[in-house]
């Protein structure tokens, strides 16, 4: 092993009776890049906080290039050339590109020669690195893949040479998450080290040369990448064989449960997002819809669960009209049987503040279940909830636990056991497995497949190709707003990326 970039030594913490890492030693080779895998609640992002000066340990030592140092705030992290890109950005998003990369290192008092600077600088590492971003572009105007260069070139700007990277492809495409790659690749060739934490096992066979496996709080095992299997990465992080493949039987469509009928929708901007699109969705089965983030996807899942009108169309559901181009009632359609698990779930599916068993509830609350004469009853609200924490493996078992102290594959945990528990006849569910481990992968698509064979009608959006594949009974493809065709689960990788660019397979032929 070359020198270590980064080594630490007996790191130990806990935040009250949750032990979070124990006894931990992780070397880091210079010039790499170090995959850390484990499942949800592993301690895999505590013990990069701690790296980074977010939090400090109870017991242990850390070393940078093989001195110790006292790592207090990420002030002292940034000093010793540690930089770190969150699983959520840290961005001011009405600042510009380059306002966000010196904010905090302007470096002279007068703005206008930083500024001058930054951007001098900025652009050399734009070209260095292939991360090329308009400067002078607003943050919230950016997709996610762009302001995941921005975070990347504040690292870098400030003198970054180890550069922690948390979940960094959960928000991106597959095409971003490629481009993320290349990235990486260069920013090794340049002598950098890079320490990933992901949950993808595919992305750490293709990007790492060592890998680390983490499991309650515990480093289980350390292989180079090119002698282990994704099989037995998976097994060393749950502690037992995963099943990596999506067991199902053929499913038996019933009657129609969801009707989608020329539905058009668009977006603040007046933009349209979905252009006409028709299809029906019956009990027992799980249609998708694949398709690159951005491709109406989103607004299709809003206007049919009452969050966003639409502009024209009908959607019924189980023979009933659904107000859509009004102002629909995202409570009436749940007390009618349709849940949703939103794609955003810090925004839209979980208030953060809220502890567990709070959320557990939301949307749900007024349910005679959950209530004691006109108050709450909190007894059996909280006992609801540990219910699910131990039915959904939710960690740490704590239910009242505020959600924002919740890793993000736990707390889309708390979202998929809310909606799911409630025994819906339609569940329209975006992204299920976004920023979710291996293991806890394995159960929800488990749970899926249950519910269909239950008789439920399950509408999947996801961006994870081989997610929609394993799990769906037809495939509806979008592009720009559109449905652009409709394919078996047996269609190839390469024909639904065809369908998914806009392309059909025939075209490509010609």
């Amino acid at each position: 092993m070359t020198e270590p970039a980064i080594e630490l030594i007996g790191i130990s913490k806990s935040f009250g009776a949750v032990r979070a890492n124990r006894d931990i030693d992780l070397k880091v080779a210079r010039g790499t890049i170090h995959g850390i895998v484990g499942e949800n609640g592993a301690g895999k992002s505590t013990l990069m906080s701690i790296l980074y000066g977010f939090y400090q340990a109870d017991a242990g030592e850390i070393r940078v290039g093989s001195v110790p140092t006292a790592i207090r705030t990420p002030n002292d992290a940034i000093a010793v050339g540690i930089g770190m890109v969150h699983q959520h950005f840290m961005l001011v998003e009405n600042f510009s590109v380059l306002e966000n990369v010196i904010l905090g290192a302007e470096g002279e008092p007068l703005l206008k020669n930083s500024i001058a600077k930054a951007r001098s600088e900025l652009q050399r590492l734009e070209r260095e690195y292939g991360l090329e971003v308009d400067p002078d572009a607003i943050i919230e105007d950016l997709p996610v893949g762009l302001q995941q260069r921005v975070e990347i070139l504040k690292a870098l700007y400030r003198g970054a040479e180890i550069l922690i990277l948390d979940e960094p492809t959960g928000v991106l495409t597959p095409a971003e998450a490629d481009h993320l790659f290349r990235i990486l690749r260069q920013l090794k060739e340049q002598g950098k080290t890079v320490v990933l934490i992901t949950h993808k096992l595919r992305e750490i066979m293709a990007i790492t040369d060592t890998v680390s496996v983490m499991r309650q709080g515990t480093m289980v095992a350390t292989r180079e990448t090119a002698s282990t299997t994704v099989e037995e990465l998976a097994e060393l992080m749950v502690g037992r064989r995963v099943l990596l493949r999506v067991e199902k039987g053929a499913s038996s469509p019933g009657e129609v449960k969801l009707s989608v009928k020329n539905l058009t929708v668009r977006d603040s901007r007046g933009v349209t997002m979905v252009d006409n699109v028709s299809f029906d969705v019956r009990a027992g089965e799980i249609v998708g819809i694949a398709g690159v983030a951005g491709n109406g996807q989103s607004e299709l899942m809003e206007a049919i669960c009452g969050v966003r009108s639409a502009v024209s169309g009908s959607v019924s559901l189980d023979g009933g009209a659904i107000d859509v181009i009004g102002v629909a009632d995202p409570g009436e359609l749940r007390d009618r049987g349709l849940a949703h698990v939103p794609e955003d779930r810090h925004h839209v599916g979980l208030v953060l503040a809220f502890e567990e068993n709070e959320n557990s509830i939301l949307g749900y609350h007024d349910e005679e279940q959950y209530s004691k004469g006109p108050l709450l009853d909190i007894d059996a609200i909280r006992a609801d909830a540990k219910a699910k924490i131990e039915k959904y493996d939710i960690r740490p078992s704590d239910c009242r636990l505020k959600t924002a102290n919740f890793s993000g594959g736990n707390q889309q945990k708390i979202v998929l056991a809310r909606e799911m528990e409630q025994d819906p006849g339609v569940l329209v569910v975006g992204q299920p497995t976004r920023g979710v481990d291996v293991g806890a992968i394995e159960f929800i698509h488990k749970r899926l497949i249950a519910m269909r064979d239950q008789g439920k009608a399950v509408l999947l959006v996801s961006v994870e190709l081989d997610e929609i594949r394993s799990l769906a009974d037809r495939i509806l493809v979008m592009f720009a707003g559109r449905v652009v065709g409709e394919r078996s689960p047996d269609a190839t990788e390469g024909e639904l990326g065809l369908l998914m660019a806009g392309v059909e397979p025939r075209q490509a032929a010609e």
